[in-house]
């Protein structure tokens, strides 16, 4: 993890580019941030930031369960947590810092108290998805070599039984109680963390290979968490506005779902938790609990300014949505727009290897821009680089997206190679993204590079026609991959999921996009499906789709 260099006199202060480096510096205001020697866990960085956010933690709700309606105020939530810790002290008393914990359990409201109490002993969490099957488990375990268990009593038999400390079931009477049972939690005795520490072992999503494990240190995040904390949005700031409640529909063990709990603990906000996500349970959720803000990913961006559903929903205290994973498109925005004309749609971009943050739009006057992700976050670098001559570009210009900064991971866990080839010598973490910095140093998403299609010499981003597809009244979602051919190498072929009613053809949408594009970016296949396989944050699974085409199976997605 290397920290940005500062801007020097040859910085445009109009994009943030230095004709003399060829980098991209940030536009923001500097933050403070503590220095990097002070010993300083993430849960004590971002109380610390409650304590000045909350006035009134006894009353204030923190957590709440979005189905069952439960709830955890902040004083609640924080002796809860220093409870457990004093109990898993007792109970463990060979648990050290930097030993790793592998977390296996749906979202529920004793989940957040675990992550604050382990990140305050010092001990790495390692969180994984619940679906995971497990020969993944078993290749988690041998990257991560966790010393002890958290799962639930129904997920317990997927865990190899071998862990040196076992297993602790989350939904267990005694668990309960080794949240509950230290009253007097004033002396609960702090461990003292080293900031460069690892914070928590993320895994990447696997769109593209075998998942990693990458390695977040405090550090990475109290970075993040100063910058939200410090350079906040407008409206949060008003004094007649409504208290925020977030509603996190993301799972805990993805990167931006732990972010959004931790951001929400250092802003004093409340934060509704969904143990699993549905549509309509997600828009029942808003209404009831006066949601102002919930990230989202384009897809369900699509679902909100197209479904008939969303009419039977109260959905006026919503204010702002948070949008990443993918490109979102103008078509797209501009009819959200219409259908929630008081609702800002705040994008950004990041990485698991980013600790999730990379760019962000910060002013009002930035979310007007829909096809961007916003300007480099607060202390951030970036490079444009050619990915056949390695050099580095001005605004304007197409590359690879390299990033450095504080939030930069520390690599991958139990992979040298996988890190030295993501991370250089200098901090430089390569994002395999295609993208391009305009002349006001707004970043522009144009596709995965591993994912263009190779047309004859041609190279066609998926995420464009994409776009052009989801604006077609009669189509509801789509996706689009390379499929083989002899001719041409790669054609573009698009999978649909229409709107109910709706009888459009393969030949109308294939003249759809024809009308829009060159002749090379035209659709030249079409598979008809009931949905599109996406990841937890809506990243659509493009390696699931191509081996769907190729083994002739697409009807039955």
């Amino acid at each position: 993890m290397a920290e940005a260099t500062q801007p020097n006199p040859t910085t445009d202060p109009r994009s943030g580019f230095s004709s003399q480096t060829k980098t991209f510096h940030s536009l923001r205001p500097p933050i403070p941030l503590p220095p990097p020697t002070q010993p300083l866990s993430l849960t004590d960085y971002t109380l610390s930031l409650l304590h000045l956010s909350v006035s009134s933690p006894s009353t204030t709700p923190f957590l709440i369960d979005s189905s069952t309606g439960s709830r955890l105020t902040y004083s609640d939530f924080l002796l809860q947590t220093r409870s457990l810790s004093l109990s898993l002290r007792s109970s463990f008393p060979s648990l050290s810092k930097n030993n790793v914990a592998l977390i296996l359990s749906p979202t529920s409201l004793s989940l957040p108290v675990l992550y604050f109490s382990l990140l305050s002993l010092g001990v790495t969490l390692s969180p994984a998805n619940p679906l995971a099957s497990p020969s993944e488990l078993t290749h988690m375990v041998r990257l991560t070599k966790p010393v002890l268990a958290f799962t639930t009593s129904s997920l317990a038999p997927k865990l190899p039984a071998s862990l040196p400390l076992g297993t602790v079931l989350v939904d267990s009477p005694e668990f309960r109680t080794m949240m509950t049972t230290n009253e007097n939690t004033r002396d609960y005795g702090k461990t003292e963390v080293d900031q460069s520490d690892t914070a928590a072992i993320l895994y990447s999503s696997g769109t593209t290979g075998r998942v990693k494990g990458v390695e977040l240190t405090h550090r990475n995040f109290i970075s993040l968490i100063a910058g939200f904390y410090y350079l906040r949005r407008g409206e949060e700031e008003e004094e007649d506005a409504p208290h925020p409640v977030a509603l996190n529909p993301l799972p805990l063990f993805h990167v931006f779902g732990f972010f959004m709990l931790i951001r929400a603990a250092a802003l004093g906000e409340t934060i509704v938790l969904m143990e699993r996500f549905d549509f309509e349970g997600m828009l029942r959720a808003v209404e009831r609990y006066k949601v102002t803000y919930m990230p989202v990913s384009p897809p369900l961006v699509v679902a909100l300014a197209k479904s008939e559903v969303v009419a039977r929903y109260d959905l006026s205290s919503l204010r702002v949505l948070g949008c990443g994973g993918a490109p979102l498109g103008e078509e797209v925005a501009e009819r959200f727009g219409k259908r929630f004309p008081g609702v800002e749609i705040v994008q950004g971009y990041g990485l698991t290897e980013t600790g999730g943050g990379a760019t962000r739009m910060l002013e009002p006057e930035e979310t007007k821009r829909p096809a961007t992700v916003g300007r480099l976050a607060e202390m951030m670098e970036a490079k444009i680089v050619d990915p056949v001559t390695g050099e580095a570009l001005p605004p304007g210009h197409r590359g690879e997206l390299w990033l450095r900064g504080p939030s930069v991971m520390k690599g991958y866990v139990g992979d040298n190679e996988a890190t030295a080839a993501t991370l250089d010598a200098e901090g430089w973490l390569k994002t395999g993204d295609l993208c391009y910095f305009d002349s006001d140093g707004f970043l522009y998403i144009v596709d995965r590079l591993k994912e263009l299609i190779k047309y004859k010499a041609y190279q066609v981003p998926p995420a464009e026609l994409e776009h052009l597809l989801q604006s077609n009244t009669d189509i509801v979602d789509a996706a689009v991959i390379p499929y083989p051919d002899e001719e041409a190498g790669q054609i573009p072929m698009a999978f649909v999921v229409r709107k109910p009613g709706s009888s459009i053809t393969e030949a109308q949408i294939m003249d759809f996009i024809a009308r829009q594009v060159a002749p090379y970016k035209k659709i030249r296949r079409v598979a008809f499906v009931n949905s599109i396989p996406k990841s937890p944050a809506g990243k659509i699974l493009r390696r699931e789709l191509v081996d769907h085409a190729l083994s002739g199976t697409s009807s039955r997605l």
